[in-house]
């Protein structure tokens, strides 16, 4: 029989194997723990799932422009530039999207509670991004936007009146029964949020540039199912769900003339 050296690994249990995205290892743990009336090793021989930290969330971290290192080495959360051109509301889901694909994916695993650090992180990281946004700081924005007991909320309107958004915990993914790491590409610059074309255009913001403070036109097309999704423009209405498309003057030039 002829094995794949890719796909297979020969080695003790008790060493960590990769498999689906998880460290699996058989334990090898002789701590004596209650059991009934007696003492036994509850976790000899069990399987062990981990996520692995180093290889999977980090370099997710990374690639996404959530965290940089220094030069002394430590890890520093930082803002996501490309995110500022999106609404407050757009980006937390963003965020939110990320964390809990990462965290509902690894909610059986052993060592869950270490995604503690990773969801500070995230959410550090999105403080950050609103700051940059706002040209505030994550301190102002955090008293901007609570709402009580030491959290804080996007909010939005809806027709039974205003809602906030929180940023998700990492915590009300461990009793999940949705196990997938599968992360909506789009959700991370763009998501669907709908406002009304008056409040887009009275926000004298580009969607498509970032310039704040401009005269804005509204980009029409007749069908996103037509859009090839070449041009950038053509990616975030794609992206947005939207036949509209509020851009300045110099946005809209170039869209019409390439």
């Amino acid at each position: 029989m002829e094995l794949s050296e890719e796909k297979t690994l020969i080695t003790h249990s008790n060493t960590h194997a990769r498999f689906l995205g998880y460290d699996v290892r058989v334990r090898r743990e002789q701590t004596l723990k209650p059991h009934g009336e007696n003492l036994s090793r509850t976790l000899n021989n069990k399987v062990e799932l981990n996520v692995p930290f180093a290889d999977k969330i980090m370099p997710f971290l990374f690639d996404k422009a959530i965290i940089k290192q220094k030069y002394d080495g430590k890890i520093e959360h930082i803002a996501r530039k490309y995110l500022y051109r999106c609404t407050n509301l757009e980006i937390i889901d963003a965020y939110n999207s990320e964390l809990r694909g990462i965290c509902n994916y690894y909610s059986i695993a052993s060592n869950f509670t270490g995604l503690q650090y990773f969801a500070y992180l995230m959410e550090y990281s999105c403080l950050k991004t609103l700051a940059g946004k706002h040209k505030s700081t994550s301190s102002k924005i955090i008293d901007k936007f609570s709402v009580g007991n030491g959290s804080w909320g996007i909010p939005y309107d809806t027709a039974k009146g205003q809602k906030y958004r929180a940023f998700a915990k990492y915590t009300d993914c461990k009793d999940s029964d949705s196990f997938s790491d599968v992360i909506t590409e789009h959700a991370i610059k763009y998501s669907g949020t709908r406002t009304t074309l008056e409040k887009r255009l009275a926000a004298k913001e580009c969607e498509l540039c970032g310039k704040t403070d401009v005269p804005l036109a509204m980009h029409h097309v007749n069908k996103v199912k037509n859009l090839k999704g070449k041009q950038k423009w053509e990616i975030i209405m794609i992206a947005k769900k939207r036949k509209t498309l509020a851009v300045c003057k110099g946005c809209h030039h170039k869209i019409h003339h390439p």
